[in-house]
């Protein structure tokens, strides 16, 4: 059974996932709209990464005979003055989702519910490479992005992203 503190938590974090989804959908969209479909692409398979985040927690309060509870989610409010923007905005994000993930995972310890933290142990994982993509992306940008052929062939190289489903299954 799961405390109310570590509960209210979780439930949280399906908003937050979906949040992202709609987020990095946004992102998507912009970067469609400008022609650059590498990013365009690469941000909608971020997408379909976090709703099935979301999709996993969900599982997890099932799992554990609770209810999930879904929240509206907020519209993103993003202006974006330059291609750099979603992927500076994008790092900031993955940092903060990191940042909720480790809060889950303190009140799980600070209950002793070593079976959460157990179940958190793959997003702390996950939210390390989420970070260091994240940035990668940004520190790619500002190398090679300021120039026509650069960043013709980063979005190129994002082009070939393909959709993975996460590794983590619950039973």
């Amino acid at each position: 059974m799961l405390s109310a503190k570590v509960k209210d938590l979780l439930n949280a974090q399906v908003n937050a996932e979906f949040y992202s989804a709609y987020l990095y959908l946004d992102f998507s969209n912009y970067y469609k709209d400008e022609g650059l479909d590498g990013y365009a692409n690469w941000y909608y398979i971020q997408a379909q990464e976090e709703r099935d985040h979301a999709m996993l927690f969900i599982q997890y309060l099932q799992q554990n005979g609770e209810p999930v509870v879904l929240e509206a989610i907020d519209k993103p409010d993003m202006n974006y003055g330059g291609f750099i923007d979603p992927l500076k905005e994008g790092a900031k994000h993955e940092r903060h989702v990191t940042d909720l993930i480790n809060t889950i995972y303190a009140a799980a310890h600070e209950e002793k519910d070593f079976r959460t933290m157990q179940f958190l142990d793959w997003f702390v994982k996950e939210q390390a490479e989420e970070e260091d993509n994240a940035d990668n992306n940004v520190q790619k940008f500002e190398l090679f992005g300021g120039d026509a052929k650069g960043l013709y062939m980063l979005d190129n190289e994002l082009k070939a992203r393909v959709y993975a489903a996460p590794s983590l299954v619950l039973d």
